[in-house]
């Protein structure tokens, strides 16, 4: 069973709360890269080495693992709107306390305030959108919500890097924080649009206490999708562009251009899965466990050495359309296995498997970057990518016999 949504709003309050859910959405995603991106300057200013600060997205996303796995319950008792709020705040907090950071230690602060600030987004977004979005658009919201996503990801590197050329990574990161200010100003202006029905503290996912939907097999078998599909994306987004210099000796601008790229295609793969997830809601597991199979078989040739760097370039941003379509279905997938009243607290907990693959993915891929085996790196990413295939499909299996 299933959260309901208003059967049917006029298109243009959907289309608000959908594109106000989707810029708190982008500056969630903006803030995943202010660090990898700063990796080779960090690496520079402060001596570090390849697993150190991969460390500091390990100290991200288990801040914010932790967080989103709690944040579940903060909202569906307290409401989203507030936990929004705090949530920008607190990023852009964490991009002064880079931006001053004079050793690892702040730089090490700085990543668990931008983790903690991250947390909650999944479940403040879920919970309105399926709140205050008809259901006949639910599909195209999860699109929208995506695609947001993914535009802040290839924002991130020209701003990032934009800021940090022009005058340098101390002013980018305080550029970021203005950006976050003017985000939190726009939403608490349009704040009457993002109110959502708080839960009852009483109202469980299946009548029972409000842990009963930890026990449903389904929400463990999302979890360890999101774990395994993210170790790949951990993996593009930390290393890609020292993979692509040491591999192809490309200048850190044009490795740099090759992450935009993927996350544009990754955002214009979703606004295509959003039609997708449409057109097919009952068959979403194998939508997506098919663009995971694509993208796991693009992975693989980028770190196989076949190609040049041109086309390694090419493949690795088609890798971003591919699994960027999955992205709408995935949500959908997601939504069968909530159960009504526990939109929150499932989101939370599932989105967590996000986080911790976040967090493991540096651990062991850094490693094998430390050990100069940049291509082993993408095709252990691709290996764990197609883990992830075998999950969703299973996730499917199970939501039907729910």
């Amino acid at each position: 069973m299933t959260t309901l949504n208003p059967v049917s709003n006029p298109w243009r309050d959907d289309a608000a709360v959908i594109g106000l859910v989707g810029i708190a959405h982008a500056s969630s995603h903006f803030s995943h890269l202010l660090l990898p991106l700063m990796f080779p300057v960090f690496m520079s200013t402060f001596g570090l080495s390849y697993s150190e600060v991969g460390f500091l997205m390990t100290v991200f996303f288990v801040v914010s693992g932790i967080g989103q796995a709690s944040a579940g319950f903060v909202v569906d008792r307290s409401g989203a709107r507030p936990v929004l709020f705090g949530a920008v705040f607190l990023l852009a907090t964490g991009c002064m306390v880079v931006s001053a950071a004079n050793s690892y230690g702040g730089l090490m602060l700085g990543a668990a305030l931008l983790g903690f600030g991250n947390c909650s987004f999944h479940p403040v977004d879920f919970t309105i959108l399926n709140q205050k979005v008809s259901a006949s658009r639910l599909g195209y919201a999860f699109s929208a919500h995506g695609l947001t996503g993914n535009l802040g990801w290839a924002l991130a590197p020209v701003f990032m890097v934009g800021l940090s050329t022009a005058f340098d990574w101390r002013v980018a990161y305080m550029g970021a924080a203005l950006l976050f200010v003017a985000i939190f100003v726009l939403l608490l202006w349009q704040r009457a649009l993002l109110h959502a029905d708080v839960v009852s503290h009483k109202q469980t996912a299946s009548g029972g206490d409000s842990l009963a939907f930890l026990k449903i097999p389904v929400v463990w078998w999302c979890f360890s999708f999101f774990l395994l599909s993210t170790m790949t994306l951990a993996v593009v987004q930390s290393f890609a562009v020292s993979i692509l210099q040491a591999l192809h000796h490309v200048s850190f601008e044009e490795a740099t251009v090759t992450l935009t790229a993927y996350m544009l295609c990754a955002a214009a793969g979703m606004f295509v899965g959003g039609f997708v997830a449409a057109r097919w809601p009952r068959h979403s597991d194998k939508v997506v466990a098919s663009c995971m199979a694509v993208g796991a078989l693009f992975m693989a040739l980028c770190g196989s050495g076949l190609f040049g760097a041109e086309l390694t370039m090419a493949i690795l941003a088609a890798t971003g359309l591919a699994v960027g379509v999955g992205g709408p279905s995935r949500d959908m997938m997601i939504k069968k296995a909530t159960p009504k009243g526990a939109t929150g607290r499932v989101y939370g907990m599932v989105y967590s498997g996000l986080d911790t693959g976040f967090a493991i993915s540096p651990l062991i891929f850094g490693v094998f970057m430390d050990h100069g085996w940049y291509g082993a790196t993408l095709l252990g990413a691709a290996c764990v990518l197609l883990l992830s295939v075998v999950v969703a499909l299973g996730v499917g299996r199970r939501t039907v016999n729910a």
